[in-house]
């Protein structure tokens, strides 16, 4: 067990947004309270450096940023502890701390899922989070299994490594993809944070990326979806002006077949761009709803409560509960 973390910052280090309750001196048990409302998704905090660090190893009070990097936060910021119904996001690719899917409230406990940002936690513990979504022993997102992070926002790096794990899991049990059929439990590739299930695979808030690339960019030679939910891949489009091509060149022969075949390659691409409308008009409906709600055939219906013990106290810093009044 590591000790204590003893403040070397000011404090508060965030007084305009952030209240850090303290049980006692003796085991210095805490948690924090936001001092703002804000709607999903908004930024609460900025990652900054100074006074954040890069950290040489990891412990249980840094944040895992990249696949081997990590950081210090320098600040009262270190006090948020984990919950698996979290309240607030930790998202490394923008160095920001946003709101969560149902926003933040004056008075919210500020909670973030641990495993979003941590592969393989320096100290776990045992989650008394109280959500009837809760994950019991909490060690990094290496240990869990893929339902366990449905409907979880997870950082790209974290992604990434799942990725990577469950393609070994895959080749060692000549199963292939150890992940569920139909986009259930995938893990979608990109710059940013993401939650995992379906079409909430994307960013909450404004991206660049085309969602259907995002969609797609898993299958093989795929270049869109059809309105039948249909991976349409480069050889079919391929094909089909093959086909398409081939038969005018007899058109003098056959010119209904010509026509014919054209038809079927155009239609083909008007599928894929109907079925990209799809998506995004899928994506935007889901864009306002809580994550934790597609956790009920797994772990539970989704809860979002007050946090019962800090994490943070559990894994070296503290060692009980945290019992501030609010």
């Amino acid at each position: 067990m590591e000790t204590p973390l003893t403040p070397h910052w000011v404090q508060p280090s965030h007084p305009s947004v952030q209240k850090v309750l303290t049980s006692n001196t003796a085991d210095f048990t805490t948690k924090s309270i936001s001092l703002i409302t804000l709607p999903p998704y908004a930024v609460f905090a900025k990652f900054s450096f100074p006074p954040c660090s890069t950290a040489s190893k990891p412990t249980y009070a840094t944040v895992q940023i990249g696949r081997d990097e990590h950081m210090n936060l320098n600040s009262d910021l270190v006090y948020i502890n984990h919950s698996c119904a979290p309240s607030v996001i930790f998202d490394t690719s923008s160095f920001s701390i946003l709101a969560g899917p149902n926003g933040l409230k004056t008075g919210d406990e500020l909670t973030f899922f641990y495993p979003s940002t941590e592969w393989d936690m320096a100290q776990g513990f045992s989650c008394f989070c109280g959500a009837e979504t809760c994950r019991g022993y909490i060690s990094g997102a290496k240990n869990m299994r893929p339902e366990q992070l449905e409907g979880i926002w997870l950082n790209a790096h974290i992604r990434a490594l799942l990725e990577e794990r469950d393609a070994q899991v895959a080749n060692n049990s000549g199963a292939g993809s150890a992940m569920c059929e139909n986009g259930a439990g995938k893990h979608v590739g990109g710059k940013g944070g993401a939650f995992v299930k379906g079409v909430e695979n994307t960013k909450p808030r404004g991206v660049a990326e085309s969602i259907t690339t995002r969609i797609v960019a898993e299958q093989p030679g795929a270049v869109g979806i059809t309105t039948a939910g249909e991976i349409v891949t480069l050889k079919d489009v391929k094909n089909a002006v093959e086909v398409a091509t081939d038969t005018t060149t007899d058109a003098l022969r056959d010119t209904e077949d010509a026509i014919r075949a054209l038809k079927v390659a155009l239609d083909k691409a008007r599928s894929v761009v109907a079925g990209a409308q799809k998506v995004v008009d899928a994506y935007k409906s889901v864009h306002s709803k809580s994550s934790t709600g597609h956790l009920d055939a797994t772990v539970g219906k989704g809860a979002n409560r007050k946090n019962g013990i800090g994490s943070r106290e559990l894994s070296g810093e503290m060692g009980g509960d945290t019992k501030c009044a609010v």
